[in-house]
């Protein structure tokens, strides 16, 4: 009895672990096969031992529930080999990177969504301001290494793929409310059904909070996110070819009261969650639109997927650039030097604090320079990817196609407008506007991909090849001379192999050719970003114990770089890029995770995760980009930390759960090398613990509670771009779930 019940619960921790969120084999039809034009790939969970090569994680609807994260960082946070620098503490603009890249606004991983890509602008400009909420997500799929390739344009990192609810095949539904600390909401909702073989499905979500930092004069310091999805899909099946019709319409918008502006290190030390009254204006407001028609066919051992896709999104970022003086001239001291000195800019760090008004007798008139980062984005493109199974000199095959042509655009239209300090109160001096920022970026791509599996004995071997061919443009408004037309080509290989030693364990390896575009505005002085990426590594599982380690290492012929407000914040060089020269990253990324059950009605699963990364530059330089300064040979990289670690413990039986996770990050330098503000400073280490607990009604729903930051550590995310600024204290919340 008790070795059925051990078997039994190692198939439910094969799907449920958090900390080990295993992407099992491929093969045939899994029971997911609904959520065909959702996932990029469908990945069995009940393999004993998983065959395929690469880096493949996948998170299903039951472990992304564990927790009930409305933030991706704390959801990806489980995932070895991901690098994360939170900003807001809600997770509104991820930070994320996989194996060592620059996490910065997510701009050096693909980002999909049922298999597109999402972002903005993923050529023209991948910083990825807009992400789809996660709160509605049935699953997280993440691809590193050479399993990666098919999924670009962006290559050196990996790919992660955001996956929405499918269309159910029968009536189904369900509501989920919340409540918490800090005014937290949520409100989600789904129904779908079949009606004359259509099928039909309607989800919303509603997030909103008051935010957790106190505004100096009073206010929110929040957001609120909503989100509605539609979908509708029509089957029908003739001479034995299934074809699959679906239809997606998708509507978003966000208005969250944020500011790039932190605090000084003794405002940090005395109260991390203030926020210095300059910053009371902030306001970002975004709206995204999406609309995608797709048809997947099944023939045999033949799968072609099509996707037409069309996304729209627009922001406005109100927020503080800096400050001005009575001729509303820049002043020469920089937002992140007042704060790094406020003693040496007495004055102006009185003026953002609210201490002192804009006009006062005797003392020089200082002003607010508000800018608006106004932007308007889209990216269109006639996606088709196909799979065909076949067998050819007594060796099975499995090859992978696909083709792509993409358009996307950025249009900035920035402006700044004049604000003034009066008795604490931040206020608009009625001012006309000034244009700053005028500009458009473009490109038209085509990428295509070839893939084969060959499976002989023991050996799963694939090899395959992407190429992109883009073509950019950029102008500025108003200059009809300053434009610039370029055009890059190239092919990028790669090799993955899985060896099976037994039943029980296989080796895993590859090399594939990594590459970032540059973006349309960049001259052939700065290079393309390029790496080729080895990986190593071996998994076992005998139905009880699950344990994965891979090893990696990437060596760029040229990091590249950005400079964004995020991360630079210096006017001079925004939207610049910067050649980094040659770089090595490499790591280990280890998982182990087991069930022990505690008698016949409670299992303990428990589970660990850990991440070894360090980056070196191998050649020495002087930047005027303010994360690298004066690099030396040896010199680490900014704000990738060398150890990482999770684990997770629970109780769990039939109707009720209770998880705990805790989560080290190591210190992360400010600034790779020396000269530049930050030099010396590091993001200190930290450790989060966050615990869950739920109880499962059977038809009556279920309730559930969570303490996110349960030791409520202030601790500090970064300087960037102007101050320290804090990660989200210790928030409770409540919520009840009800599916029918």
């Amino acid at each position: 009895m008790t070795n059925l019940h051990i078997l039994r619960k190692s198939a439910l921790t094969i799907a449920l672990s958090l900390a080990l969120p295993s992407a099992f084999a491929q093969g045939a039809k899994s029971d997911e096969a609904s959520d065909e034009l959702e996932h990029i790939q469908i990945l069995s969970h009940y393999d004993k031992l998983r065959t395929e090569a690469g880096s493949a994680t996948l998170l299903t609807e039951a472990e992304l529930e564990k927790f009930e994260y409305d933030d991706i960082h704390r959801i990806l946070s489980k995932v070895p080999g991901v690098n994360i620098r939170e900003e807001d503490g809600y997770g509104l603009r991820p930070n994320i990177g996989f194996r060592g890249v620059t996490p910065e606004r997510s701009k050096k991983i693909t980002i999909l969504e049922d298999g597109i890509l999402i972002g903005p602008s993923p050529y023209s400009a991948p910083a990825a301001y807009y992400f789809p909420v996660s709160t509605r997500m049935t699953a997280v799929e993440v691809f590193k290494g050479p399993a990666a390739i098919k999924y670009g344009p962006q290559t050196v990192a990996g790919t992660i793929n955001l996956v929405t609810r499918a269309v159910p095949e029968f009536s189904e539904g369900g509501i989920d409310v919340a409540f918490g600390s800090d005014g937290y909401q949520k409100v989600h909702g789904h129904f779908g059904s079949v009606v004359n073989n259509v099928g039909f499905l309607v989800e919303g979500v509603s997030l909103k909070a008051d935010g957790f930092k106190e505004l100096d004069g009073g206010g929110d310091t929040g957001f609120e996110k909503n989100d509605i999805l539609a979908k509708f899909n029509y089957q029908l099946s003739n001479n034995g070819i299934d074809h699959k019709f679906g239809l997606k319409l998708s509507y978003a918008d966000e208005q969250s009261d944020e500011t790039y502006l932190g605090l000084t290190e003794t405002d940090f030390a005395e109260n991390p969650y203030r926020r210095y009254a300059a910053t009371q204006p902030a306001l970002m407001d975004t709206k995204h639109q999406q609309i995608m028609f797709s048809h997947n066919l099944e023939f045999n051992n033949l799968s072609v997927t099509t996707r037409l896709y069309r996304n729209d999104y627009e922001r406005a970022w109100l927020k503080l650039n800096g400050l001005l003086d009575r001729r509303l001239s820049k002043l020469d001291a920089t937002l992140s030097g007042i704060l790094a000195d406020p003693q040496k800019y007495e004055l102006e760090y009185a003026v953002i604090s609210g201490q002192q008004d804009s006009l006062t007798e005797g003392q020089p008139e200082i002003y607010l320079n508000m800018g608006t980062n106004d932007r308007a984005y889209f990216s269109q493109g006639l996606q088709i990817d196909s799979t065909y199974e076949f067998s050819l000199f007594d060796l099975n095959h499995k090859l992978s196609a696909g083709i792509r042509f993409h358009q996307d655009e950025i249009e900035r239209k920035h402006f700044e407008e004049t604000y003034g300090m009066r008795a604490g109160k931040a206020f608009d001096l009625g001012q006309d506007i000034r244009p700053t920022t005028q500009n458009v970026e473009s490109t038209d791509a085509w990428s295509v991909y070839l893939e084969d599996q060959v499976t002989v004995d023991a050996l799963t071997l694939g090899l395959g090849v992407r190429g992109e061919l883009m073509k950019m443009h950029h102008h500025e408004k108003g200059e009809e001379t300053n434009w610039l037309d370029k055009t890059t080509r190239i092919w990028l290989p790669g090799l993955s192999g899985f060896y099976k030693l037994n039943e029980e364990s296989g080796l895993l390896f590859g090399v594939h050719q990594g590459f970032v575009p540059s973006s349309p505005a960049q001259t052939t002085d700065v290079e393309l970003e390029k790496s080729v990426n080895y990986e190593f590594g071996g998994r076992f599982n005998d139905g009880v114990t699950q344990v994965e380690v891979v090893s990696f290492f990437n060596n760029y012929s040229n990091l590249k770089e950005s400079c964004g407000f995020s991360n630079c914040g210096v006017d001079q060089q925004l939207d610049q890029e910067f050649n980094g020269g040659k770089v090595d990253v490499y790591g280990l990324e280890t998982q182990f995770a087991q069930t022990y059950p505690l008698n016949l009605q409670v299992d303990i699963p428990y589970s660990f995760v850990y991440t070894y990364t360090r980056g070196e530059f191998k050649n020495s330089f002087k930047s005027d980009f303010a994360q690298w300064g004066d690099v030396e040979v040896g010199d680490t990289l900014p704000y990738l930390p060398e150890h990482q670690a999770s684990f997770n413990i629970g109780l769990e039986t039939s109707n009720w759960a209770l998880t705990m996770t805790m989560k080290y990050v190591g210190s992360m330098k400010e600034v790779a090398g020396d000269g530049q503000e930050l030099s010396g400073f590091k993001v200190p280490a930290t450790t989060t613990v966050d615990v869950s607990a739920s109880y499962d009604f059977d038809k009556y729903g279920r309730i559930y509670a969570k303490i996110d930051n349960l030791l409520d550590e202030a601790k500090i995310v970064s300087r960037r771009p102007y101050g320290a600024r804090p990660g989200k204290p210790r928030q409770f919340s409540i919520g009840y779930k009800y599916q029918f």
